[in-house]
């Protein structure tokens, strides 16, 4: 686990580093993506959605838009 999340582990603090790419809007899980994947392991599309509290629809939005950027800069297709 990266320094910053094992840090706010310890203290059993939430991240104040809003700038953090890792960050999320999330006290539950300390608002560090790596706890909460630490803690709950993959999770489902609608289980995000439910846990953010937005569409599913925006979350499949989101991941289709975050894989067309992976694919972009992929040479082999």
């Amino acid at each position: 686990m990266k320094a910053c999340s094992t840090c706010c582990v310890e203290k059993e603090v939430s991240c104040p580093i809003e700038e953090c790419r890792l960050w999320i809007d999330y006290e539950e899980d300390l608002n560090c993506s790596l706890v909460s994947i630490k803690k709950h392991g993959n999770m489902t599309l609608r289980e995000i959605a439910r846990r953010l509290n937005i569409s599913f629809v925006r979350v499949k939005q989101i991941e289709d838009k975050a894989l067309e950027k992976l694919n972009s800069g992929c040479k082999f297709k």
